[in-house]
């Protein structure tokens, strides 16, 4: 598994910790409807649409430093096969353990690239939340306190 320095990442991660306020109160919650107005015609198929925090989170993430196109390789090295196992591998996660957080937010900013409800799961069973909080608290004990 690469070696990720959070440290380097300080800014990324600031920047994303802006979204903290938003994802605690989300969490638990859908953060997308289906678009399937009355004028739709029956042979056409509904479709997702996301709030726009969010879309502006996942924006901001894929363009960070923080986003790792190998995450599957730290789920297959830790054997994460579920989000208790994601929770796991954050909740233990120390400050030499950056590319796991990175790649558990890889997993869901990436993955909803290609299926959307990625991403409602990733706020809705509050990853997105803890990877950033895990972030925060990893950087402050090790650089200095963030804002």
């Amino acid at each position: 598994m690469k070696e990720t320095n959070l440290i380097a990442l300080r800014k990324d991660i600031e920047c994303l910790l802006e979204y903290v306020p938003w994802l605690t109160k989300k969490r638990g919650s859908d953060v997308s409807q289906v678009y399937n107005e009355n004028n739709l015609s029956a042979s056409s198929v509904p479709f997702p649409v996301y709030d726009s925090t969010l879309l502006s989170f996942v924006n901001e993430a894929s363009a960070s430093g923080l986003m790792d196109s190998n995450y599957v390789y730290v789920y297959s090295e830790l054997g994460i096969r579920d989000v208790e196992g994601e929770r796991q591998a954050i909740k233990n996660a120390t400050v030499k353990d950056g590319a796991v957080l990175c790649g558990i937010l890889s997993k869901y900013v990436m993955g909803g690239m290609r299926k959307g409800a990625v991403w409602t799961a990733g706020v809705n069973e509050g990853i997105f939340l803890d990877v950033l909080l895990k972030m925060k608290s990893l950087l402050e004990i090790w650089d200095a306190p963030l804002a």
